[in-house]
């Protein structure tokens, strides 16, 4: 469980700074911004669950991070150059990753908590 720390200290830290040190976005880079938070989300969102089922890998978690925002913020620069909005196709996969994410965490949190459950009653039954 130790390795569900780093997943979790990262998104902690984005959201501390976002609060208490607002800055101003130009407008011609909130894209971009946006993108780089989607991607941050889907990648601690995806670390966490792989940190639950003990498969973390801190080189395929910070690989993942960069790579995915290199590849949105490509996508949203080459449909800039193109006059096209190829932003919100990232936007969109972004967004299923993280929804599909958290619904196997969802999952695997309520089979923990059933589990524990099923040997506190074990426990309980042989006393």
């Amino acid at each position: 469980m130790n390795k569900i720390l780093l997943p979790i200290l990262g998104l902690g830290i984005g959201i501390f700074f976002g609060v208490f040190y607002p800055i101003q976005i130009p407008p011609m880079y909130s894209k971009y911004v946006a993108l780089a938070a989607v991607a941050a989300m889907d990648t601690i969102f995806g670390g966490i669950k792989a940190a639950m089922a003990d498969e973390f890998d801190v080189v395929i978690f910070l690989s993942g991070f960069l790579l995915n925002t290199l590849v949105a913020a490509g996508l949203a620069f080459m449909g800039d150059k193109l006059g096209v909005e190829l932003y919100l196709a990232a936007i969109v996969a972004f967004g299923v990753r993280i929804f599909q994410n958290i619904s196997a965490l969802r999952i695997t949190m309520i089979q923990y908590r059933k589990s524990q459950k099923a040997k506190e009653h074990d426990k309980d039954a042989r006393i």
